[in-house]
């Protein structure tokens, strides 16, 4: 067993003792969201691990159905609490989440010069799982918030693990490793979740408002984009002329996939109220 492979494997095991104290709490609803996000990564690693076709138009819709139910579920569940606590502190709150998430992903790709005993994929995937993870824990650790909002914000754990598992496969390197960041979500959330807030309104809005704002940027920057050069072109084997022709079609899938992601979250509520 290598090193990346044992922390892969080292990182369920964490993630199950944590989960034990998650029971002794009574935070199942955290427990649910944190195997939730373990689950799709862990089960769609290995059908693209195994693909050997491409499947653009799937990965579009897996990214926009999940986006767009990321976009939907933060504005309805997260945004009002932020703005409920404090107009103005929940405001800024969003506008520093989403500058941070920018700031953080972008910085993030010093990552691949970088010696780590994990492949560059695998670490970069682990950095986004384990902020989110934090900022998960906090809000179930101190709002009452449904399960439905955790299935939605970690929806994009599946076709993220689809699609890192077939770019290492592509290049001869174990999946194994993917377990890291199936399980890191979970293991960050349990552990932020003993984290108590403040009670005074101003605070509380700031923190909500950056949990929005993070999530709608890790949203957004899972919008299936289909351009020249995206990773959606990278798995289309054709050549440029006729590139551009498939990805016009995948465009339009995109677009209403995004909608459809967004209209199930709003279903869901409509039969939950």
């Amino acid at each position: 067993m290598n090193r990346s492979t044992a922390v892969g494997a080292g990182s369920v095991v964490i993630l199950v003792a944590l989960s034990a104290y998650a029971v002794s709490t009574g935070a199942w609803k955290l427990l649910v969201v944190s195997w939730a996000a373990f689950a799709a990564m862990a089960f769609a690693a290995p059908f693209g691990a195994r693909a050997r076709t491409e499947h653009a138009e799937g990965l579009v819709w897996g990214y926009g159905l999940a986006s767009g139910a990321m976009v939907t579920s933060a504005a309805v569940f997260l945004v009002p609490q932020a703005l409920g606590h404090h107009t103005q502190f929940g405001g800024f709150g969003i506008a520093f989440g989403i500058l941070a998430g920018f700031g953080a992903h972008t910085v993030g790709h010093r990552f691949a010069h970088m010696n780590f005993p994990v492949d560059r994929t695998v670490t970069e995937l682990s950095a986004h799982a384990i902020s989110a993870g934090a900022i998960i824990g906090i809000v179930y650790g101190n709002i009452d918030v449904g399960v439905g909002l955790g299935l939605a914000i970690v929806s994009h754990k599946g076709p993220a693990g689809y699609a890192a598992a077939r770019r290492l496969s592509s290049q001869n390197k174990p999946v194994f490793p993917l377990l890291l960041p199936a399980a890191g979500l979970g293991i960050a959330a349990i552990i932020s979740s003993a984290v108590s807030l403040p009670a005074t309104d101003a605070f509380r809005g700031v923190v909500f408002g950056f949990a929005s704002g993070v999530f709608l940027h890790v949203a957004m920057d899972f919008l299936p984009r289909c351009e020249i050069g995206s990773e959606i072109h990278d798995l289309l084997s054709v050549e440029d002329e006729h590139a551009h022709a498939i990805l016009d079609r995948l465009r339009v899938h995109a677009a209403i996939s995004t909608v459809v992601g967004g209209g199930a979250v709003f279903g869901a509520w409509l039969l939950l109220s």
